[in-house]
């Protein structure tokens, strides 16, 4: 018989209403931590909320985990309801400590967990649990499912341009220094994943041509692989987003573009008006799709 999965991720996936509730995902908050208290994303204030706060608020916030209180709950919740075990896709564990603390959790509520580390965050992650759920319906064992889901982990791209350093700055990441430069000179930088860790890809004066570099990524990886979705990611910059994603249809017309807000965490570190690109590799090339569809018309 074949086990009773729990699907759990946290805010980083950033995933809407309908698809939580269509597909019964379990979401864990990930905090914003302002002066004034700790919020958590999506349950204490709403996207237009933080941004509002955000704008206001006189000492930079932090962001930081789900309790482990609150990860156990969930846990024993899950095993009260019925389920044989969870699989749990986080974000990247260099970057939340969540990943980790499902271990820890999942023996405290004595429950069968498969954590799993997206070395990533946002439009993947769903993409994780698409792919999860639609073996888990074939009847793939919950070992198997986490091992494919891995794969597609090592194949995962998110590259975004922070709308300004400033708030780098204020959360630490780049010195004073460096955000004083980038304003008074344009530069916009563009920030990648590598194996979960966040790294500076490039350096580039203006917008345009730091859109066109992330472009490139995208443009190198479908040389040898095929892309079916891509999409435009952002922080509260939904008219950036829609331009881009206008343009990039007309660039691309075979592949499918969404427009994604990113997490009030990524908020937090990389600014209001971020965007950014996200997508996953297929082993099939454009060519060969091509081909196939070529022989399926003949």
């Amino acid at each position: 018989m074949n086990k009773k999965i729990a699907w759990v991720t946290d805010t980083a996936a950033l995933l809407d209403e309908k698809f939580i509730q269509d597909n019964q995902v379990h979401v864990l908050p990930l905090n914003i931590v302002f002066e004034e208290g700790v919020l958590r994303e999506t349950v204490d204030m709403t996207h237009d909320e933080f941004y509002d706060k955000l704008r206001t608020t006189k000492t930079h916030p932090k962001t930081s985990q789900p309790a482990i209180g609150e990860v156990v709950a969930l846990y024993k919740s899950l095993k009260q309801q019925g389920y044989d075990c969870a699989i749990a896709i986080h974000t990247s564990q260099h970057l939340s400590g969540t990943y980790l603390s499902a271990f820890t959790a999942a023996q405290q509520a004595q429950f069968e967990v498969y954590p799993v580390d997206s070395k990533i965050g946002s439009f993947p992650m769903m993409k994780m649990i698409e792919l999860g759920q639609q073996l888990e319906r074939e009847g793939v064992a919950p070992q198997q499912i986490v091992e494919k889901i891995n794969e597609l982990a090592d194949h995962s791209e998110l590259s975004f341009i922070p709308a300004s350093l400033s708030q780098l700055h204020k959360s630490g990441r780049v010195s004073g220094t460096q955000a004083f430069l980038s304003q008074l000179l344009n530069i916009k930088v563009v920030i990648s994943f590598d194996n979960g860790k966040v790294v500076m890809k490039e350096k580039v004066r203006a917008l345009a041509k730091a859109k066109a570099y992330v472009e490139n990524l995208l443009i190198n990886d479908l040389d040898s692989h095929h892309i079916p979705e891509v999409a435009v990611i952002h922080c509260n910059n939904e008219e950036g987003a829609m331009n881009w994603k206008l343009a990039l249809e007309k660039a691309y017309p075979f592949i499918i573009f969404h427009v994604l807000p990113l997490s009030a965490c990524v908020g937090v570190h990389a600014g209001e008006g971020t965007l950014g690109l996200s997508w996953v590799r297929r082993t099939e090339t454009i060519a060969q799709k091509q081909q196939e569809k070529e022989l399926v018309t003949v």
